[in-house]
């Protein structure tokens, strides 16, 4: 049986893995922008090519992370984790006045 800190340890990798997605596709349009200015001011050059490399590399990343977080949409449980404890309080005993 997996502990508690398994589901702790995976909930904070799916937000990291969310996060570094949006970075991922901000490199990949940015960079897709450069190569598309570097192909059209010197079409074959050195710039170009290495802007279509850093384009195909973010792209790679980009859909890697995607690909891991729908796996790990499909192992979420179907029911809500509860982390806390109930907040049920005992019966407070006053004293009469």
């Amino acid at each position: 049986m997996a502990s508690g800190m398994d589901h702790a340890e995976s909930v904070r990798a799916v937000r990291q893995l969310r996060r570094i997605r949006v970075f991922y596709a901000a490199a990949a349009g940015a960079w897709a922008a450069v190569a598309v200015w570097a192909g059209r001011e010197a079409p074959g050059s050195r710039q170009m090519w290495v802007s279509v490399m850093f384009l195909v590399l973010f792209t790679a990343l980009l859909s890697t992370t995607c690909l891991w977080l729908r796996r790990g949409q499909t192992a979420a449980p179907a029911e809500p984790v509860h982390h806390a404890a109930p907040r049920r309080t005992g019966w407070r005993r006053h004293a009469s006045a």
